[in-house]
């Protein structure tokens, strides 16, 4: 089934190894990526539940407009013409809703920042000032990778003197220092859930990186986090590569006494397949402990594992329903839904191990598919994603479970479901009365289906001992293997997309940018959301066959009834 060599053999296809393999494979090299789930993508693959798609990982995507750093990866990857992108509502890529208080997040930096002086007059100063300073921080932080020379790297300190300044500080001690008003500070930390660390223990250029990232607006993929992988591993395959899935790795194959090296994986079928060098996708704890195996490693490596934290887990609760959301006051925005307490008290409350106790979560992340890419739209059914964080400490028990579930798991689950729709319930009234069909995710399926230490969502925890410097490197003390994804580089389905750029790059001896060329010929298509009589034909042709196509399903149960 495998040759007998492979220049780089990557272990799982997440964002990260697939971005990997395609530098890899463009410079002629011979790849095997290796998935051991039944379909590609990890955290960033689609799944269909009753005809209907959703996507675990991928629920927006930032910095896409012409020139800016996203489309600038994907025309450099070459997958941009296969790409299309709905834009956010423009008026509100994101919602909060705290309490019976709403706030909008407008798709411009300067029009959130007239926003919030609007709303807030006496603290004008300090927004300016304070968002200034994020922005600043944000581009410098993407200044990093771009410093190629010795005199480039010596003279940085001048060119990212504000991150310097503040990289040693939490989210919650800078904003303190800028602003009073609490409700104002909730609504600039509310994206702390895009890294999943609480305003007191978040690092304050990560969060910097992440505002900065949707200062344009969010956007996403048309045909889900699957559209994108599709374009990657077509890719692959042109140049060559080969993406396996139903593959998983149970060991990474090394010689050598006193330093070890490398040489190729053993399938949990017992067959070995031999490489030059590995890039592992996986999490650190799952490369390092369970791949190479801890009598293999340095105690200054062990020591680090042992250390290492990683992110909080989830809930991710999956529906199908046959309402009118937009009447119910749902668009193409996301909306975040947190209590009216502070953002570090509700973190706290949804990390409790009870978690089963009380009405609803205190904190929860919403999102409606359906109205983000419209032309997954059926005329009827819409499809939304509704998200929270916990500990995963609340599942410990059921860590062993294997396929087929327990009865006390299935009736934990059921109460967690339930929970999670009298919160819904907040944001939608009587959607409960309207599901067509429902599914959770829990921590075990997290890690079940993407193979992540304690099911997390964002690979170690980002903690401000744990991220830049302080980060697990690319290139291992193992000769010849190399890690990527998100608890290298960065998070998210671009962070982890520019690590393995980056990893490609450290085997190549390439940098960044020289894997990156701009391609005249590729061309990202944005279209806006909330626009449907815009789009093209082609897409509206789309749109009409999955209507024709359920009104000929409807039809058809009809006259079997």
């Amino acid at each position: 089934m495998y040759e007998k060599q492979y220049d780089t053999i990557i272990i799982g296809s997440g964002a990260g190894g697939l971005s990997a393999a395609i530098c890899l494979a463009r410079e002629g090299q011979k790849v095997l990526v290796l998935e051991q789930h039944d379909v590609p993508g990890g955290w960033c693959h689609s799944f269909y539940l009753e005809g209907h798609r959703f996507t675990p990982g991928v629920h927006y995507i930032g910095l896409l407009d012409e020139g800016e750093s996203t489309n600038n990866l994907y025309k450099g990857l070459g997958i941009a013409n296969d790409l299309v992108f709905f834009r956010m509502a423009e008026n509100g890529y994101e919602h909060l809703h705290m309490g019976d208080d709403r706030f909008d997040y407008p798709s411009n930096f300067d029009d959130l920042v007239a926003k919030l002086c609007e709303r807030f007059p006496k603290e004008k100063k300090g927004i300016v000032k304070y968002l200034t300073l994020v922005n600043k921080v944000n581009h410098q932080l993407q200044l990093i990778p771009k410093l190629k020379t010795f005199w480039e790297k010596l003279f940085a300190p001048f060119h990212t003197k504000e991150m310097g300044k503040y990289a040693l500080f939490s989210l919650k001690r800078v904003i303190d220092w800028h602003l009073k008003d609490e409700k104002l500070k909730k609504i600039l930390n509310v994206q702390f859930g895009d890294h999943g660390m609480p305003p007191s223990k978040a690092s304050f250029p990560l969060h910097c990186a992440i505002m900065g990232h949707y200062f344009q607006g969010g956007y996403y993929p048309m045909g889900g986090g699957g559209a994108i992988i599709k374009a990657k591993t077509n890719l692959i395959k042109k140049y060559g590569g080969t993406v396996q899935t139903r593959a998983r790795v149970q060991r990474i194959l090394t010689k050598g006494d006193a330093k070890k090296t490398a040489i190729g994986v053993e399938l949990s079928n017992g067959e070995k397949i031999h490489a030059k060098r590995i890039i592992s996708n996986a999490d650190p704890e799952t490369t390092y402990r369970k791949l190479v195996g801890e009598e293999n490693l340095s105690k200054k490596l062990i020591k680090k594992l042992d250390k290492t934290k990683y992110s909080c887990t989830s809930l991710m609760l999956f529906l199908t329903v046959d309402m009118d959301v937009a009447k119910a006051g749902l668009d193409s925005g996301n909306i975040w839904f947190m209590a009216d307490e502070g953002l570090d008290e509700i973190y706290n409350d949804l990390q409790r191990i009870d978690i089963e106790n009380g009405p609803y979560f205190k904190g929860m992340f919403v999102s409606c598919t359906s109205l983000k890419d419209p032309v997954s739209f059926d005329g009827k059914h819409h499809t939304i994603e509704a998200i929270t964080y916990i500990n995963y400490d609340a599942f410990k028990k059921f860590e062993h479970e294997g396929a087929e579930r327990s009865q006390e798991y299935l009736s934990f689950k059921e109460k967690l479901s339930k929970k999670m729709l009298a919160t819904l319930e907040k944001i939608v009234p009587s959607i409960s009365n309207h599901i067509v069909n429902k599914e959770l995710g829990t921590p075990i399926t997290n890690e079940y289906y993407v193979n992540t230490t304690n099911g997390s969502v964002y690979g170690t925890e980002k903690s401000l001992k744990q991220i830049g410097p302080f980060a697990y490197k690319p290139k291992s003390e193992i000769e010849n293997l190399y890690l990527c994804g998100a608890s290298i580089v960065s998070h998210g389905i671009a962070g982890a997309s520019y690590s393995g750029v980056q990893t490609a790059g450290v085997i190549l001896g390439k940098h960044q940018d020289e894997l990156l060329q701009p391609d005249p010929a590729q061309t990202l298509r944005i279209y806006n959301a909330e626009d449907t009589a815009s789009f093209p034909e082609w897409m509206q042709r789309k749109q009409e066959v999955r209507k024709a196509r359920l009104k000929a399903n409807d039809k058809r149960k009809n006259l079997e009834v």
